[in-house]
């Protein structure tokens, strides 16, 4: 950030009176811009024991499999944007369920949100940010072409929850990965 949103003054990195840590603050109206984690909400959605993934049209990761999910807007819940996503990414509409992961991913200033949630029906397809859209079985999952850690970390946990008929709440923490 070079410029504040507030007056178009310069800005710059200091810690503010009250804080502990830096900020970036606008060297003529002082506002503090903070920058925080973005939250990334998606749904794992099951029809009759599969599960729907969408083939990535969209960088990063263009042609990976992944969770119906992205960044939440504001002035929405995370059931909101989880509904979204899901409706945008794969053209299907979801029941929602309890949510399931949170994945924090602090090296790239993100936390992962999935709920488990059921396709109302079959009548799905790719959206715009979608190649296609498939149900997998859990043997049939392509988990070397999965695009995110955080989805394949909550798939993991979703079959073998399932396999031991009780969910429950999962949180995780992720490491960057080798060579970030």
């Amino acid at each position: 950030m070079n410029y504040c949103n507030q007056c178009g003054a310069p800005v710059e990195v200091r810690i503010p009176p009250g804080d502990s840590l830096p900020r970036h603050v606008c060297q003529r109206c002082a506002t503090v811009h903070y920058q925080n984690p973005k939250l990334v909400i998606g749904c794992i959605a099951e029809w009759q024991g599969d599960i729907l993934l969408c083939r990535r049209a969209i960088e990063p990761r263009y042609g990976l499999w992944t969770l119906p999910a992205g960044f939440m807007e504001n002035g929405e819940s995370t059931t909101q944007a989880a509904l979204r996503e899901t409706l945008e990414e794969a053209c299907a509409r979801i029941e929602i369920d309890d949510l399931f992961t949170l994945v924090n991913v602090p090296y790239i200033n993100q936390v992962h949100l999935f709920y488990r949630g059921r396709l109302l029906d079959t009548d799905f397809a790719a959206g715009v940010e979608s190649l296609e859209t498939v149900l997998f079985s859990e043997a049939d999952i392509p988990w070397q072409e999965l695009a995110f850690r955080t989805v394949a970390l909550s798939l993991k946990a979703y079959f073998s929850d399932r396999r031991a008929a009780r969910f429950a709440f999962h949180e995780y923490d992720l490491r960057p990965p080798t060579g970030y």
